[in-house]
């Protein structure tokens, strides 16, 4: 068996860093020291914590330097040990069966991988660490399983069946709809979250109702929403793997320079960002939009990626704005555009609310709303 090395990488805030940025890195650090001692549970030789601020790296750098630092620990001598790699928010509800099935395969014959999800992936165990001696500066870590297939020549598989393994904190709203310790701070600062929850719940047990689920909604999550909750569902998929699909993850020539769109986003192109409500009310009772596709589609390019990027390209606002705008906080946001989306999503009516968020809203955290208002239904 290969001695196998656990990486839990943890961006702490940076000394500028809003109230909201702080927040989640303290629960995300929390959730990292947690995890670390869980993996050393599940048989990991060893579990560190990689910490500090942002620093313009890439996530391939990262994890590049990372590995070759640390190339002699647990037995690593040579790339011949296993490696399991992490973020400090990803798999909060996996359990002790889940990280095992990491590490056996980290500590397994060389040239296989395993990931939470080969095509926007979370948690990666390799089972030869020298397999990413080749690693390029890829953007963001949902596309290590993508570059390790395509350009490594590794066998991928991962465990997407698994939906809880899907679910991170990214954003201060996971922390609430996950119902951390850490949302209780979090609450106090946004008054209409709660009461927009409740309403949420109202619609999804109405069988007379329609939710409007839009973003990276996987198949999964609609297949189980057409059993698991009362209401009609109508859904936009857009733009699933869009922080994996960059072009150093994939092989050949072929890859699409398409930058990110989105139906809703040509919406409020036409119409302004302050319509929302508006046309949310034309199509569905409530709404759960993954903004990331949205923000994406007004920049031309992934978040710290440059994927479809040009030099006339709209930057993203900052994660302050994002997490207060997810918080329907529009007074809290400095960019304009995307101040006047959340007015809009906050001046929804009370009874028909508007949710904005990221991927593990309309994901895993959307399935755990609906399975927290089918039992209080009954």
């Amino acid at each position: 068996m290969r001695p196998v090395l656990v990486l839990i990488f943890h961006a702490s805030a940076p000394n500028d860093a809003g109230p909201l940025v702080r927040a989640l890195a303290e629960a995300r650090g929390t959730l990292a020291e947690r995890q670390r001692a869980a993996f050393l549970a599940a048989g990991a030789d060893a579990a560190e914590i990689v910490s500090g601020p942002p620093d313009g790296l890439s996530f391939g750098e990262r994890l590049a330097d990372a590995v070759r630092a640390r190339g002699m620990e647990a037995g690593m001598a040579g790339g011949s040990g296993g490696l399991v790699v992490l973020g400090s928010g990803s798999i909060p509800l996996a359990g002790a069966t889940d990280l095992r099935r990491f590490v056996e395969l980290a500590a397994g014959p060389g040239g296989h991988a395993l990931a939470n999800n080969r095509y926007s992936a979370d948690v990666v165990a390799v089972s030869r660490a020298a397999d990413l001696a080749e690693l390029p500066p890829l953007p963001a870590d949902n596309a290590l399983p993508r570059w390790l297939g395509e350009r490594a020549g590794v066998a991928v598989t991962d465990l997407r069946s698994r939906w809880r393994l899907g679910v991170d904190i990214d954003t201060p709203l996971d922390l609430i709809v996950l119902r951390d310790p850490a949302a209780s701070q979090i609450y106090a600062t946004a008054p209409l979250i709660g009461e927009r929850l409740a309403a949420l719940a109202g619609v999804l047990s109405n069988r007379r109702a329609e939710l409007l689920v839009a973003g990276r909604v996987s198949a999964t999550t609609l297949s189980w929403l057409q059993r698991g909750v009362a209401c009609r569902v109508r859904a936009l998929v857009e733009e699933r793997g869009l922080r994996a699909a960059s072009r150093l993850a994939q092989s050949g020539t072929t890859a699409s320079g398409r930058p990110p769109r989105s139906i809703i986003g040509e919406l409020l192109d036409r119409d302004g960002p302050d319509s929302l409500a508006a046309t949310v009310a034309r199509l569905a009772d409530a709404a759960v939009i993954d903004t990331r596709v949205l923000l994406a589609h007004r920049a031309g390019a992934t978040d710290g990626a440059t994927m479809g990027a040009t030099a006339e390209a709209t930057p993203w606002p900052a994660a302050e704005d994002r997490f207060a705008s997810d918080l329907l906080l529009p007074a809290s946001v400095t960019d304009p555009w995307l101040r006047a989306l959340t007015a809009s999503a906050a001046s929804a009516p009370a009874d028909h609310p508007i949710l904005l968020g990221g991927h593990t809203l309309v994901n895993g955290g959307l399935r755990l709303l609906a399975q927290r208002a089918r039992a209080g239904a009954r």
